[in-house]
């Protein structure tokens, strides 16, 4: 099973960006929520996106006006892709992905320039049933994804968790050593004369025993890595999401994003586009609400079929809530 339990599952340096598009303005606007600014973390498509369902993800097309992120049947018994447009500034009613809906189809990542989507699934592998997870990865083509296909057994290993891929093609992913649970690393596999690599795990810097890295999400200039962790000695809940960095070609000690970690589950990071945004899901709601009261009947019935009510919704908060690279 994948091991949510539920992991689903850099700051850069200031610098000038450029005028930002009309597309840009509206994706802002449309995860923009009145009253809300600064660097708290808001919720994205609320109702229609995030919804009392289970939601995580949450990839953005490079134009802005498409959004593929997961819904899931808790527990863990089935995960389904979606995808959402934009028109205007409202994110419509999502659709169930062409590619999904058979096999459990987790965490929808687009390559930097919008042409592939990786994910994990375990659908079979030439009509066999490997009873695990492995990545797989989509063209887009003439408006439409193209079947998906394995990438093969020599970044599909053993059970492979999230993948996400640089500007150069270079993949990095999660993955069990053999076949234990309880420990999962971050690797990388670099892209090479049109293939991949022997994967290269990252080292103890960032992995290390009992610690369950589930994503990792590479920045597309590899200057930083996302990511989803349970087990982390500074871990302040469950899953938390933390940031690397690269310097001088070694990867740093993760840092906790300590602005939205909070003693719930947070998960499955992405950036926007542009690069100015975080993405990431929360199940933040009933469990993690301050109370000076008892509930209610009513108010108990009434949250738990509420957005509130502890499953997946996802959120953004801008770049800068990264925590800075130690000098």
């Amino acid at each position: 099973m994948i091991v949510r339990a539920r992991a689903r599952s850099p700051a850069r340096e200031a610098r000038a960006l450029p005028r930002c598009s009309l597309a840009t303005l509206m994706l802002f606007v449309a995860l923009s929520c009145a009253g809300q600014s600064g660097k708290d973390p808001v919720i994205v498509g609320e109702g229609i996106i995030s919804t009392p369902q289970d939601e995580f993800g949450g990839s953005i097309a490079p134009d802005g006006k498409t959004i593929y992120f997961d819904r899931s049947v808790p527990a863990h018994y089935l995960y389904t892709m979606w995808e959402s447009h934009l028109v205007g500034d409202k994110w419509q009613r999502p659709e169930l992905m062409s590619i999904s809906g058979q096999n459990r189809d987790s965490d929808p990542v687009l390559s930097p320039d919008g042409k592939k989507l990786l994910f994990v699934s375990d659908r079979p592998v030439n009509g066999v049933d490997r009873h695990h997870y492995e990545i797989w990865m989509c063209q887009r083509q003439d408006e439409k994804w193209l079947e998906p296909k394995n990438l093969g057994p020599v970044v599909n290993t053993h059970s492979q968790y999230f993948a996400s891929m640089a500007s150069n093609g270079n993949l990095y992913f999660s993955a069990t050593i053999g076949d234990n649970d309880s420990e999962i690393d971050i690797f990388v596999s670099k892209f090479v004369n049109e293939k991949y690599t022997t994967p290269v795990n990252l080292g103890p810097a960032i992995n290390g025993k009992g610690i369950v890295n589930i994503e990792a999400f590479v920045s597309p200039d590899e200057k930083f890595l996302l990511i989803g962790a349970f087990s982390r000695p500074d871990s302040v809940g469950s899953s938390d999401i933390y940031v690397s960095y690269n310097q001088n070609e070694k990867w740093s000690a993760p840092l906790p994003v300590s602005a939205i970690n909070t003693s719930a589950r947070e998960y499955s990071p992405r950036l926007t586009p542009d690069g100015r945004r975080l993405i990431f899901t929360s199940e933040r709601g009933m469990g993690t609400e301050q109370r000076t009261k008892p509930w209610t009947m009513t108010e108990f019935e009434q949250k738990s079929h509420s957005i509130w009510n502890g499953l997946g919704n996802i959120y953004t908060v801008p770049i800068e809530v990264l925590p800075k690279p130690a000098e």
